[in-house]
């Protein structure tokens, strides 16, 4: 992009498409390729801090002299910070710059595990999560407004699915490197390990986001006015309902693998690198899907999974059904998300970025119900297998809801697009 064209475009001060401002056409020049880039580097960095936390538990738990099921306290910080404290800085930052935003956010990360490597206590690394957590869902947001910017008119399911890659290579990657780290050297240098991404991000952010006046906000009252549409918060129920399926089988991988199909511990990560290129595959794929084919996507994400999962309650003591399966669950699942954006930002096309929050605290909210309903149904003495029938009943709540409410109407359309 050329310094004349960032002068002379206009700068909308709300979006007039479902996705975020738009130009007249993909943003010309090389820049395109370094600036998606950049985005998922960053979902990539929040994502290792995310997961890795996840893999060293114990380790900080005996470190700061507490018990494991206190010091989850931390994890659970995290996705408060994201369903909490994600949205609020999303609306305190309505009228930024979206590429001031990201790079505001990245600051911020950097800060929350700095303090969370250095943290004396539990108390202070509980707070100091959550505050990193508050990062998560602005970040999302916005930085699917730019990757939407880039990619030209009519592809913000791409766009969301791009900035979403960093976050499944996370769970194949980054995830077992935080985890593998924490072992050898210390959970403190989990987070200093996660800093250096994060800088990495942080510089390629710096070099790559556009500069230009079509990313600035808008107004905090048009951002208000959209959480005062039932339809954002019927689809916000959708997808914590749809998408816990995925927490009530991935949360639960371990189990699965050694105590219902008996194998060796020492296939867990396989296990979790198989659930983790299904969420890839999906999601790469299920963002062009929801820029072409309207809910479909969501429609055959939530059904395809409820056949998945019937698979794995029945069969999935056999490793040979249960691998495939945890492919399935991951890639039926990531196959539908960025419907779900898609829809949120075609209800309240004026606040892209708070839509994109939104969605992350929807996910984390299903992050919870997931893992509850895994637990009751275990606590309930139905076997190690019985997670997947509580994923079963959430997910179809949230395809009955979306099909009776705000999906009615519209199954079988395909979004109007822009003109180019």
């Amino acid at each position: 992009m050329t310094a004349s064209e960032r002068t002379t475009r206009p700068g909308p001060a709300h979006p007039t498409t479902s996705y975020g401002p738009r130009p007249a056409a993909a943003a010309p020049g090389p820049r395109k390729g370094p600036t998606l880039f950049a985005l998922a580097l960053g979902t990539f960095a929040i994502g290792t801090g995310e997961f890795g936390s996840n893999g060293i538990i114990q380790l900080f738990a005996a470190d700061l002299g507490t018990s494991v099921p206190v010091a989850t306290y931390a994890i659970s910080a995290y996705a408060f910070g994201v369903m909490i404290g994600s949205p609020a800085i999303t609306l305190l930052a309505a009228r930024a710059n979206r590429r001031t935003l990201l790079l505001g956010l990245i600051a911020l990360f950097l800060v929350g595990n700095v303090l969370s490597a250095l943290a004396p206590n539990i108390a202070t690394l509980v707070v100091f999560r959550f505050i990193t957590g508050s990062v998560q869902g602005a970040y999302f947001g916005a930085g699917a407004v730019v990757a939407a910017y880039v990619y030209g008119p009519g592809k913000g399911g791409r766009a969301f699915a791009t900035v979403m890659g960093g976050l499944t290579v996370a769970t194949i990657l980054g995830s077992p490197l935080g985890t593998l780290v924490g072992q050898h050297a210390g959970w403190r240098a989990t987070y200093w390990t996660v800093i250096g991404l994060g800088l990495l991000a942080g510089a390629a952010l710096l070099a790559w986001l556009p500069r230009t006046d079509d990313l600035h906000g808008g107004s905090v009252a048009h951002e208000l006015g959209a959480l005062r549409r039932l339809d954002v918060w019927l689809m916000v129920a959708v997808a914590a309902l749809g998408i816990s399926s995925i927490f009530a089988v991935y949360t639960f991988i371990g189990p699965f693998v050694t105590d219902a199909a008996r194998e060796s511990p020492s296939l867990i990560p396989v296990a979790l690198a198989v659930f983790g290129l299904g969420m890839a595959f999906g999601n790469h794929f299920g963002g062009r899907a929801a820029d072409r084919h309207g809910s479909r996507p969501l429609i055959y994400g939530f059904g395809y999974v409820l056949v998945v999962l019937v698979a794995i309650g029945l069969f999935g003591a056999d490793i040979l059904i249960l691998l495939p399966a945890l492919f399935g669950v991951g890639a039926t699942m990531m196959f539908a998300i960025p419907t779900i954006q898609v829809r949120l930002t075609e209800f309240a096309p004026e606040a892209p970025t708070l839509m994109g929050a939104l969605n992350l605290a929807a996910l984390n909210l299903a992050n919870s119900l997931g893992a509850i309903g895994g637990a009751v149904t275990l606590g309930a003495g139905w076997g190690t297998l019985s997670t997947v029938w509580a994923g079963f009943v959430l997910t179809t709540a949230g395809l009955i809801l979306f099909l009776t409410t705000v999906g009615r109407e519209k199954t079988g359309a395909t979004p109007a697009r822009p003109p180019a």
